[in-house]
């Protein structure tokens, strides 16, 4: 009997339900008759059922079996792409972002806003045993000398991980680093001068925009869509239009759209920078938190000539707060090595060992089937929650990957306002013009859903939609009354009635 692929576990029954041929109730096959009609092993099956339990399409029921589920139709089309935007922009880092940034540590907010996955989701008491080991085995010169490039044994366990995923290394990479954000900001001024322009994504992380405001560089916008990532075209014709020195993008589960470039895109997009002799610094720290069966593949996959600065970090899939990353800078190692020494000389020893344990314990790939699971779950309900509660007009991503949608709100709804009465009610959000060096997308905003477990959740969602809903009545009252000549004026920004939640 044929095997069944990695990429076909899941398709066929995914298939048959789209289809109707498995109809709500109905009862899977058991595991024991998976294994033997399809010819895969039992830990194949669960893994499978695992995934469409957490796609919604499946429910286990205990003492039962697996079943079908009555799917509920999330209403609401993508957001919109961004329109190009020719000419470059002075980036200036907000008040807005350093105030958000301080707000998402004061753990009696709701964390909508925050960068990070729930603390809960991390194995912290494990890393720790890990740690201690390391420790333990260490000789004191190596925490007196250790290398700038970082610990051997952690660079051997990344540079295994990227060969697995088609990806071989050079044998001076990869270079540790404190966090992806180091590994970044080490990779920009490896390839540009003050001065410079900087292809980024719109929206773009505002951590991206804050680099460049640091290096005195200037950003260049290509229109993103929503779904697949850079828009080639748009890229091509400002590559022709003006003298780029970088592109700086995430090709897998961009914050903040969510946005997975298809493998045949990525190639396109490493082959157009090539030809342009246009360095692509890549940052993947979102890529392990897919929702399918395989990791995607990062765009330095497809680098023959050493142009990709890739970038990764275990800040978002394993041990936020240890500022653990890792720059694979391709034909510019030399350059990013030296930026390190001169910089920070070397990574914190301790962390690095700890990292390098629990990767040769096995631990690492367990803990985010986990993850990954709980973390797909999170994005389904929250998405029907954003349907459900948010007013009509309202779009929202469908990311396959990651823990943030992004939300287009009715043109009326002011992100900003909706921020400040989000944040007098113990709601924090990502408002829209953090993601953009021009200030754009007023009325956008971004959710950071990764809380699985967090009762408070919900009926923060449910708050914010609300709020938003109060906001986009007030401007239609306030546009009738304009519109009928009478005396008044357009809703002050500040004086917006606030709606009582629905339960009062």
């Amino acid at each position: 009997m044929k095997p069944c692929t990695s990429g076909s576990r899941t398709s066929w029954k995914t298939d048959a339900i789209a289809r109707g041929q498995l109809r709500a109730g109905e009862r899977l096959p058991s595991v024991r008759t998976t294994c033997r009609v399809r010819g895969v092993s039992p830990a194949t099956v669960f893994q499978a059922y695992g995934l469409l339990e957490a796609q919604g399409l499946i429910e286990a029921r205990p003492r039962s079996g697996y079943f079908v589920r009555a799917r509920r139709r999330v209403r609401g089309a993508q957001p919109t792409a961004a329109p190009a935007v020719p000419q470059a922009t002075e980036v200036r880092v907000s008040d807005l972002s350093l105030e958000l940034l301080q707000a998402v540590q004061d753990e009696a907010l709701v964390p909508l806003g925050s960068a990070f996955p729930a603390s809960h989701l991390f194995p912290f008491e494990e890393l720790a045993r890990c740690g201690a080991r390391a420790m333990r085995r260490v000789r004191p010169v190596q925490v007196t000398s250790a290398g700038a490039a970082g610990d051997a044994r952690l660079r051997y366990a990344l540079q295994r991980r990227y060969a697995l995923h088609g990806v071989a290394l050079g044998a001076d990479e990869p270079i540790i680093t404190n966090g992806a954000m180091e590994a970044l900001n080490l990779s920009l001024q490896a390839v540009t001068r003050p001065g410079d322009l900087v292809v980024v994504e719109s929206p773009t992380f505002y951590a991206a925009l804050q680099v460049l405001d640091r290096l005195g560089l200037r950003a260049l916008e290509v229109r993103t869509d929503p779904a697949e990532g850079i828009d080639l075209e748009a890229l091509q014709t400002l590559l022709d239009e003006h003298r780029v020195a970088a592109c700086w993008c995430m090709t897998s589960f961009q914050n903040p759209l969510g946005a997975l470039m298809p493998d045949a895109r990525k190639q396109a997009l490493v082959q157009l920078l090539s030809r342009r002799g246009v360095p692509l610094i890549e940052d993947d720290v979102y890529a392990e938190l897919y929702g399918g069966l395989q990791r995607p593949r990062p765009a330095k996959a497809f680098d023959t000539e050493g142009w990709v600065l890739h970038c990764g970090s275990f800040s978002k899939s394993l041990a936020p707060g240890y500022r653990v990353g890792w720059a694979a800078p391709g034909r510019f190692a030399s350059q990013v090595l030296r930026l390190k020494i001169m910089s920070s000389l070397a990574t914190s020893l301790p962390a690095q060992l700890a990292l390098a344990e629990f990767l040769a314990q096995g631990g690492y790939d367990r803990h985010l089937r986990g993850l990954r699971q709980a973390l797909t779950q999170q994005r389904e309900q929250a998405r029907r929650l954003v349907a459900r509660h948010f007013p009509q007009g309202t779009r929202v991503t469908h990311p396959t990957g990651g823990y943030f949608l992004w939300l287009e709100l009715p043109p009326a709804v002011d992100a900003l306002t909706l921020y400040r009465l989000a944040l007098n009610e113990g709601i924090s959000t990502a408002p829209g013009m953090l993601f953009s060096g021009d200030g754009r997308f007023t009325h956008h905003m971004r959710l950071n859903v990764g809380h699985p477990g967090d009762a408070r959740l919900a009926p923060a969602v449910q708050r914010l939609g609300e709020l938003a809903a109060g906001l986009a009545a007030a401007a239609a009252e306030g546009a009738g009354v304009n519109a009928g000549g009478k005396a008044g004026h357009a809703t002050d920004r500040q004086a917006v009635a606030v709606p009582p939640p629905a339960s009062a």
